[in-house]
């Protein structure tokens, strides 16, 4: 069960960090899957979204690593780290919601929600082990 959450979380990254890394401006007007969600929060900034992917693809490595090797001093700070940054991230868009139809808003809210829970599973499964 570890290593499936922590292979979710390094696709999840992936899909974030390859395209706003490499393609800023798609990623802007059609992040995620061609829904434009992003661009519903604007302006557009290629510096900002090509940072942005290149702290994923840091993350997608590292959960990587983890989903092949989940060691107990590797898998339980990296998870911590991804909830803080999820949890902002989360914290952030309860806040702009304005311009998205209700089902974008619950649809990205749960998106966005499960991200920290799924990082939560493996920090008290090593608890217990």
């Amino acid at each position: 069960m570890i290593r499936i959450c922590l292979g979710v979380l390094a696709l999840s990254a992936l899909s974030i960090g390859l395209p706003a890394s490499f393609a800023p401006e798609t990623f802007y007007t059609d992040y995620p899957f061609y829904t434009a969600l992003v661009k519903l929060l604007p302006p557009y900034n290629e510096h900002l979204i090509t940072d942005v992917g290149g702290l994923y693809l840091g993350f997608s490595l590292m959960l990587i690593w983890a989903t092949i090797k989940p060691t107990r001093q590797l898998v339980v700070p990296l998870c911590w780290g991804w909830i803080i940054a999820q949890a902002l991230h989360f914290a952030f868009h309860i806040g702009h919601l304005t311009g998205f139809t209700t089902s974008q808003a619950v649809g990205q809210t749960i998106g966005l929600g499960l991200y920290v829970l799924i990082a939560l599973i493996p920090i008290v499964m090593l608890r217990r082990g």
